[in-house]
């Protein structure tokens, strides 16, 4: 029962994640660098302390008595991940939602789910699953082989973008993604991917908080909710740095006070992406607290995350008019990342 909710939390942290971007295309006549920021501080700053406040109400009192070791290291992958996280944006912008999503979350998968483990073969934490630790058991071999399963899916579907973008004119490629860019897109979210993994390996830097909620007596289901907070201050300094030299550069911080431009709706909708991108951790935290390991909850979280986004690719037509061969191509991609999902949790629960 615990694995079958661990599974349910996470898509559901999933789906929030791969729908977070659809209300930023809903802004209107703001630059990318403005409503990025606007959304970014709902999902940084505003949302995650007051998530915490709900479900872990001492949390203030815990990031107080954490060692600064601990603080430190948490921010520093938060602002490693910031720049992960600013450039899946990017990756997305150029690539659209169902291909930027794919090869941003593949290369976050792999690294979010092994690396980690990896660290615990060189310096073991009671009660953390090292990588040696899963060679020597079916269920952490079944859940290596979801990974390996997952980037198969995550190499169809970077395929049939390629194949995508051979097929239709550069005019038909931009009905559906306004500024694509194949070669740009994929550097980009080559990085970004890396990067983000970064956000998995703060959660362990910020385990201690964690525990020390559990220890007062606070629901373990949003033990997490306590690194959050921390974690994402790193996350919100590096994004605000390069947001504000954008605006500068290309002087759209005039943005906020253009009247010309339909500014509250522009403001709840960022306001409702970022809400929206939180509760993916949210979720996430209450998925890592039922299943406990972390290259599980890690590659269910990325697999449903671009199951969700290639969906919402479908929806917004990204695969308008291209051959059979490449429906067919992403469709299996998307398939073979459903399997993943399916080995993990069974991986996992043995």
């Amino acid at each position: 029962m615990q694995v079958i909710l661990g599974i349910i939390y996470h898509s559901i942290g999933g789906f929030a994640s791969g729908s977070f971007y659809m209300p930023f295309n809903k802004v209107r006549k703001w630059s990318w660098e403005t409503y990025w920021i606007v959304g970014g501080l709902f999902s940084w700053l505003i949302v995650p302390p007051l998530a915490a406040w709900l479900t872990v109400p001492g949390f203030a009192e815990i990031i107080a008595a954490t060692s600064k070791q601990v603080i430190y290291f948490t921010i520093l992958m938060g602002l490693m991940w910031g720049i992960g996280g600013l450039s899946y944006g990017l990756g997305v912008r150029y690539l659209g939602m169902s291909l930027g999503n794919s090869v941003v979350l593949g290369f976050c998968a792999a690294f979010g789910a092994i690396v980690p483990s990896i660290y615990y073969d060189i310096n073991p934490v009671a009660g953390k699953i090292s990588f040696t630790d899963m060679l020597a058991t079916p269920g952490g071999k079944l859940v290596l082989l979801g990974v390996a399963v997952c980037l198969a899916g995550i190499a169809l579907s970077g395929k049939a973008g390629m194949m995508k973008e051979k097929e239709l004119s550069e005019e038909e490629q931009k009905k559906s993604v306004a500024e694509f860019s194949l070669v740009k897109g994929l550097i980009i979210a080559i990085l970004s991917g890396i990067l983000s993994s970064f956000f998995n390996f703060g959660i362990e830097a910020g385990k201690p908080m964690a525990q020390a909620a559990v220890n007062a007596g606070f629901n373990p289901l949003y033990q997490n909710n306590v690194t959050y907070v921390v974690l994402l201050w790193g996350g919100l300094t590096t994004n605000l740095i390069w947001t504000t030299i954008l605006s500068l550069k290309n002087r759209s911080y005039g943005d906020f006070v253009n009247t010309s431009t339909p500014i509250a709706k522009n403001v709840l909708f960022s306001a409702l992406a970022g809400t929206t991108w939180f509760l993916q951790f949210f979720f996430y935290g209450m998925g890592e607290s039922k299943l406990g390991n972390g290259a599980s909850s890690w590659i269910l979280h990325m697999s449903t995350i671009i199951l969700t986004a290639n969906m919402w690719g479908i929806y917004r037509k990204e695969w308008m008019g291209v051959a059979p061969k490449t429906k067919w191509t992403i469709i299996i991609g998307i398939s073979v990342i459903i399997a993943s999902v399916f080995l993990v949790g069974i991986g996992n629960s043995m």
